[in-house]
C-alpha cells in the first residue's frame, strides 16, 4: 500500500507524458508533440520551483508505488499544489479556474448530471464536476476533476454528451472538495438520491405492461427460433432484433422513454446491478417456455445512448445433437463416425465463432456417449448438460484455466476429453500430450479451413512432429440457412457462376447425383416471410496420410497442403455447400454469403 494514501494521491494534476494518451482539450485529442516541450520535471527545475534531488525522489517513489509525478512532488512537500497548478496549465494548455469562476447556481451543475444520465453520486465518486456554460445555446460543457486525464473519466463524458463540446480545466482540490461538498449537500436537502433512482428503476421493472412486454419477447424469440434477441438503445427510440439462422431480423422499435423499463425489468430478473450503468455485466435466468426450459445468459454493454442489452436463449432440451441432423453428406458421416471411435489422437472442428463448432461437439459427445467409457469436458461456459458425462467449467478470472483443468482430468482416469477451444500454447501441448499416451481429444480451433488447424498450431509453438502424430481429422464447418420447404421457388444459376458448377462438376462428377433442383428463397408463414427456416452445415473434412504428415513436418503451407489433398477428391466448403444448393437444401446465394471468407482446399 502507499503510504501516502494512494487515493488522495492525485491533486488536481496529470502529466501527459504518464498518460497512455494524449490529454483531450475542448473536446479533441492532440498529438504528443503538441501537448508540451518538456516534462513537467523539467518545467518545475526551469522555473526554480525545484531541485533536480526533488524530481529524483519522485521518480523514486512513483517507481515504487506508482502515481503522478506532480501530484507526488506536493505529497512530498518538494512545493505547494498552488505552485504547481499554473505551470501545469501552461503545460497542458487547459485553463487555471478559482472558485469564483464556478457557477454560483448550484442548478446549472445540476443540469449537467441529468443530462449525463448519471447520478450526482457518481460524480462525486469520480471526483468530477461538470456543468454548462452560462449560455447553454451554444452548447459548451465544462468539467473540472481532480485527475482530468483520466482515460476512463474521459471516456465517459465523450460517450454521455455525444457532440457537446467539452472544455476541461484544472483547479485546486480543496476548490473542488468545497464545490463537490455544496453539491451532495443540495442534493440531501432536496431528497432527491441514488437510492431514489434505483427504487425508480425498480418500480419501472415491476409494472405489468412491462414485464408482458418483456415476457411476450422472449416468448416470440423462442417461437421464431431466434438464437439471440438485441435490445439496442439509438438517441430517439430503441429497437428489437432477433438473431434467426445466424442473421439479425429487426422485430420491434419502441420510443426512447420506455427503454428504461425495458432494460430495468431485464436486468432485474437476471440478476445484474440495476443501477450499474457504468460497467459490462453479466447475468442469467431459466424461463419455461412451452413446456420447456431455456437458460438465458444475459450481457450488457454501456453505449453512447445507453446500454445495449444480448439475450442468448439455450434451451435445456435440444434435440438436434445427432450427427446425422447436422447436414453431413453421407461419404463424410461415416468417415467422421469411423475417427471418433478411434481410441487416441485428436479431431479438430474448425471455424468461426457462431459456425456451429459447439453443436458439433455436442452431438459428438451424444454419439459415443454409450456408457463404456469416461468422457470429461472443459468448457467456458458449460453450454448444456450432457447425461452421462463429467462436465466441468473453466474460470480464468480466478486462474481455473483450460490448462490447468486438464490436468487435473488426465488425474481422473478419462478415455475421451473434449476441449471448448484451444486457445495457447500450453493448452495445445497438453492437449497433444494427452492425445499421444491413449486418449481421444476433441476441440475447436479458430481457421477458416480445415488445412490452417496444422499450421495453426505449429505456429503457436507445437512442434511439428507432435502435431503431424497427435492430429487425426479435422473438419472445417460453416452453418447455412435451410431453404422453406413451404415457399422455396424454382431456380436457375447464369453467368459466371454457372460455368463455375459446370467446371466443377467436370472436376468432381460424384459431388452431384441426379437432376439439379435449385431453388431460391421467396417468404412465407411458416418461415416468418424470411425465406429459410433452421440450418445444415457446410463440412470440409481432412484425414492425416502419409503425405500430409511428411508436408507438417517440413512446415509447408496451407496451400502446398492443398495441392497434396486436392487430388484425392476432398471435398471443400462451397463445393459442400453446392452440392447442397444442387439438391435444394439451400441457395446458392446463401453458400456464397457464408463461404466467403473460406479458403478452400
Amino acid at each position: 500500500m502507499d503510504p501516502l494514501d494512494r487515493k488522495e494521491e492525485q491533486v488536481g494534476i496529470a502529466e501527459p507524458w504518464l498518460s497512455r494518451e494524449p490529454p483531450p482539450i475542448g473536446g479533441a485529442w492532440l498529438a504528443p508533440d503538441e501537448i508540451a516541450p518538456q516534462p513537467i520535471g523539467e518545467l518545475l527545475i526551469a522555473s526554480g520551483l525545484i531541485g533536480e534531488n526533488d524530481v529524483a525522489r519522485a521518480l523514486a517513489f512513483q517507481e515504487r508505488y506508482g502515481g503522478r509525478l506532480g501530484s507526488i512532488l506536493v505529497r512530498l512537500g518538494a512545493l505547494s499544489e498552488e505552485r504547481l497548478l499554473p505551470v501545469l496549465s501552461a503545460q497542458l494548455n487547459l485553463p487555471l479556474l478559482g472558485e469564483d469562476d464556478l457557477p454560483g447556481d448550484i442548478s446549472r451543475h445540476m443540469e449537467a448530471v441529468q443530462a449525463s444520465g448519471y447520478p450526482v453520486e457518481w460524480w462525486i465518486d469520480q471526483e468530477a464536476l461538470p456543468w454548462f456554460a452560462a449560455d447553454h445555446a451554444a452548447g459548451e460543457l465544462w468539467v473540472v476533476a481532480k485527475d482530468p486525464l483520466q482515460n476512463d473519466l474521459q471516456e465517459f463524458v465523450s460517450a454521455s454528451f455525444g457532440d457537446i463540446a467539452v472544455q476541461w480545466a484544472l483547479i485546486a482540490t480543496q476548490i473542488l472538495d468545497r464545490a463537490l461538498d455544496r453539491l451532495q449537500q443540495h442534493v440531501a436537502r432536496d431528497g432527491h438520491s441514488f437510492s431514489d433512482e434505483v427504487s425508480h428503476l425498480r418500480e419501472l421493472a415491476e409494472e405489468a405492461p412491462v414485464i408482458e412486454q418483456v415476457n411476450t419477447l422472449i416468448a416470440q424469440a423462442f417461437e421464431e427460433l431466434a438464437s439471440d434477441i438485441h435490445v439496442e438503445p439509438a438517441e430517439r427510440d430503441f429497437r428489437v432484433r432477433f438473431r434467426i439462422d445466424g442473421v439479425l431480423q429487426t422485430r420491434l422499435t419502441l420510443p426512447r422513454d420506455r427503454f428504461d423499463a425495458v432494460a430495468s425489468r431485464i436486468k432485474l430478473v437476471s440478476g445484474l446491478d440495476i443501477a450499474e450503468r457504468r460497467l459490462p455485466q453479466d447475468g442469467r435466468l431459466a424461463v419455461r417456455l412451452s413446456g420447456e426450459m431455456v437458460d438465458i445468459r444475459v450481457s450488457s454493454l454501456p453505449s453512447t445512448w445507453g446500454e445495449s442489452l444480448v439475450l442468448r436463449l439455450l434451451p435445456k432440451e435440444r434435440k438436434q445433437f445427432q450427427l446425422e441432423r447436422l447436414g453431413m453428406a453421407s461419404p463424410d458421416l461415416t468417415q467422421f463416425r469411423y475417427w471418433i471411435r478411434e481410441p487416441h489422437g485428436i479431431i479438430l472442428i474448425t471455424g468461426p465463432t457462431g459456425s456451429g463448432k459447439s453443436t458439433t461437439l455436442y452431438a459428438t459427445l451424444e454419439e459415443i456417449n454409450d456408457g463404456s467409457t469416461k468422457i470429461v469436458t472443459v468448457e467456458e461456459p458449460v453450454e448444456y448438460s450432457v447425461k452421462g458425462i463429467s462436465q466441468v467449467q473453466a474460470q480464468p478470472d480466478i486462474g481455473y484455466t483450460f490448462a490447468r483443468a486438464l490436468r487435473a482430468i488426465l488425474r481422473q482416469d478419462p478415455d475421451k476429453i473434449m476441449i471448448g477451444e484451444i486457445r495457447d500454447l500450453e493448452t495445445a501441448q497438453i492437449a497433444v500430450q494427452a492425445a499421444l499416451t491413449g486418449h481421444m481429444v476433441f476441440s475447436t480451433l479458430h481457421t477458416n479451413d480445415s488445412l490452417s488447424a496444422f499450421t495453426r498450431l505449429v505456429d503457436m509453438g507445437v512442434e511439428p512432429f507432435l502435431v503431424a502424430s497427435a492430429v487425426r481429422l479435422v473438419m472445417a464447418q460453416r452453418l447455412a440457412r435451410r431453404l422453406c420447404e413451404h415457399c422455396a421457388e424454382p431456380d436457375h444459376p447464369a453467368g459466371e457462376v454457372e460455368q463455375q458448377i459446370a467446371a466443377l462438376r467436370r472436376e468432381a462428377p460424384g459431388l452431384f447425383e441426379g437432376r439439379p433442383r435449385w431453388r431460391r428463397p421467396v417468404g412465407c408463414r411458416e418461415c416468418f416471410g424470411l425465406g429459410f427456416k433452421g440450418r445444415l452445415g457446410l463440412y470440409e473434412m481432412v484425414s492425416i496420410t502419409p503425405e500430409l504428415h511428411e508436408a507438417i513436418l517440413k512446415r509447408l503451407s496451407a496451400q502446398e497442403m492443398r495441392e497434396l489433398v486436392r487430388p484425392r477428391g476432398a471435398r471443400t466448403l462451397r463445393e459442400d455447400g453446392i452440392a447442397k444448393a444442387w439438391r435444394a437444401e439451400t441457395s446458392l446465394d446463401e453458400v456464397f454469403r457464408v463461404t466467403g471468407g473460406a479458403i478452400g482446399l
